[in-house]
């Protein structure tokens, strides 16, 4: 396949007879053609307003943001959404990161808007701003609008309804090989399949279909996949329905009377669970859900009436239990959607028919994906946060306990060890090779919404391969760093915990930046100083952290002072 770029009448005619949702991209278009000619993906750049009234405030002026869609191969006619949006960092060498939100159904648009995303929408004034710790921050993200019949994501023939994840993985393993095509500069980048809730059955489905082509050399390329993410995943169900009781009995959410007589039932679950996936019989498989719902989740739920079951401190506001009405009515104002080139699809968070469509899947178990992945030194981190209940910690760390994998007899010795975030505990993480296990303090089923600079943090330090603590003494001398002692008196318990901050924070952003940055990084004492870093661009940088450092008394390095080589 080549790479064109569609600047051209002859080819904007082509396009519109393609793609007619893409009418308003005029000519500023990407576009990859394949062999015969036919052009399967088409994106073009975005520039979304910030401030009080959309239409009256100026335009921001950020790396490039890129809105599109791609022409599924395997299908008739369906098209998949995608935004793509540059590192604000260093976009040459930043790790590449995919995200699918779950549902099934729901689409990657909520990630951007209230998660993750570069963007965040205020539900009272109905402004959009940018947000300091979206994980564009410091990688290149794509979210993706998928299956199909997701947010913009859309097809007008019926027989292109997606119901397993043996066609999401190979929709998205299409969609990647042309959006490479399209963006050849990221091919040296680390490769991250990331995703939370349903796609805990989602991640494990396309990081199997990369990595499978990859090994048998089946594309046109070799996809850089460096490694896999879940958060709050639903990805072994017949772990994760029989831990609901022990959860909510934890948490005070039932009685012990009520958990054991819900615990007897669990069996059943666990059989129902296990023979969906043994003969993969939609209807068997719809049948065992029903009962694991009836027989567990819905016991604990009519105890608590109410509760919000993504977050147990919370109550449950409308169907879905959060309110991002914001996000409805943005996206589907006639202007924005002009801009994304969307045409006239209204957006939906979610789209229920898709959801119907996936009930033979939901208690399929993906983690027996995961084993030959991680033999094979591919990285998986499964992260949760401890307030939901849903896709509960609990039962997520019984699945990961039970990998058979490699190093499986060695993963008990991998015991919690926690880590901090701006001088607070953030959460306990579990590390042995390429398998990480993190819990997420007073986090819910949406950990990046809940605990942004906790999980910003926590994915970069994934995605640069220094998660756990205790690695930072293996790191390679280039990374270490001397860490000073500030000009006042402190304890020694101060010192001890103000250092293993320090380092934990050093290691995570030190070491792949140059110039300014490093330097500060060798007299850095604060995270303030990493989010200044974070937030400022430009020629104004080296005075931000000049004032940051004089605010906390942060002295300058002595003379001959070097680091730690």
């Amino acid at each position: 396949m080549c790479t064109a770029f569609v600047r051209n009448q002859k080819w904007n005619m082509r396009l519109r007879s393609l793609l007619p949702s893409l009418l308003l991209f005029a000519v500023t278009l990407n576009a990859t053609v394949n062999a015969a000619g036919r052009i399967r993906l088409v994106e073009k750049e975005v520039h979304l307003h910030l401030g009080v009234r959309y239409a009256d405030t100026p335009l921001v002026d950020p790396p490039r943001r890129i809105a599109g869609y791609f022409k599924l191969n395997r299908t008739h006619e369906a098209r998949m959404f995608y935004f793509f949006f540059q590192s604000r960092s260093d976009p040459k060498t930043d790790p590449v990161v995919l995200w699918m939100t779950g549902g099934p159904g729901c689409s990657s648009e909520i990630a951007i808007f209230f998660e993750n995303g570069p963007y965040f929408i205020n539900n009272d004034t109905r402004t959009l701003t940018e947000t300091r710790y979206g994980w564009d921050t410091l990688h290149n993200m794509i979210f993706v609008d998928q299956p199909i019949g997701t947010g913009f994501s859309y097809s007008e023939d019926w027989r292109d309804r997606v119901y397993n994840e043996k066609v999401v993985g190979d929709d998205m393993l299409d969609f990647l090989y042309e959006f490479y095509q399209a963006h050849p500069e990221l091919m040296g980048n680390d490769l991250f399949v990331t995703g939370e809730s349903y796609a805990g059955h989602y991640v494990p489905a396309v990081s199997s279909a990369i990595y499978r082509a990859n090994e048998l050399g089946q594309g046109p390329i070799i996809i850089p996949l460096r490694g896999l993410a879940i958060g709050n995943g639903m990805t072994a169900p017949s772990v994760q329905f029989p831990a609901y009781a022990d959860y909510a009995l934890q948490n005070g959410l039932i009685s012990r009377e009520l958990h054991d007589s819900i615990q007897f039932w669990t069996p059943l679950c666990r059989w129902g669970a296990e023979f969906c996936n043994t003969h993969k019989w939609r209807i068997a498989c719809v049948a065992a859900l029903q009962v694991c719902q009836l027989t567990i989740f819905e016991r604990i739920l009519a105890a608590n009436p109410g509760i919000n079951v993504y977050d147990i401190t919370k109550t449950c506001d409308g169907p879905l239990c959060y309110d991002m009405s914001a996000a409805d009515e943005f996206l589907n104002r006639p202007e924005v959607r002009e801009e994304l080139g969307v045409g006239n699809r209204r957006w939906q968070e979610c789209n229920m028919d898709v959801n119907g469509d996936f009930m033979g899947d939901w208690l399929r178990s993906y983690d027996q994906l995961l084993p030959a992945m991680l033999d094979d030194g591919i990285r998986v981190m499964i992260y949760a946060g401890d307030l939901d209940l849903i896709c509960n910690w609990v039962g997520n760390e019984r699945w990961v306990d039970a990998l058979a994998w490699e190093q499986s007899e060695a993963w008990p010795s991998a015991t919690p060890e926690e880590w901090h975030v701006a001088g607070a505990a953030a959460g306990t993480v579990r590390a042995l090779g390429p398998l990480s296990f993190v819990r997420v303090y007073q986090a819910g089923h949406m950990v990046p919404m809940d605990q942004p600079q906790a999980a910003l943090y926590m994915l970069t330090l994934f995605t640069r391969g220094k998660l756990l603590t205790s690695a930072l003494d293996e790191l390679d001398e280039r990374l270490r760093v001397r860490l000073e002692v500030r000009s006042q008196p402190v304890t020694r318990a101060q010192a001890i915990s103000e250092q293993q901050h320090a380092r934990l924070m050093a290691k995570a952003f030190y070491g792949f930046n140059t110039g300014q940055r490093q330097e500060t990084y060798r007299r850095n004492k604060s995270i303030d100083v990493l989010e200044a870093e974070a937030g400022v661009h430009g020629g104004a940088r080296a005075e931000v952290f000049k004032r940051v450092l004089g605010r906390h008394g942060v002295r300058e390095p002595l003379q001959g002072e070097v680091v730690e080589a």
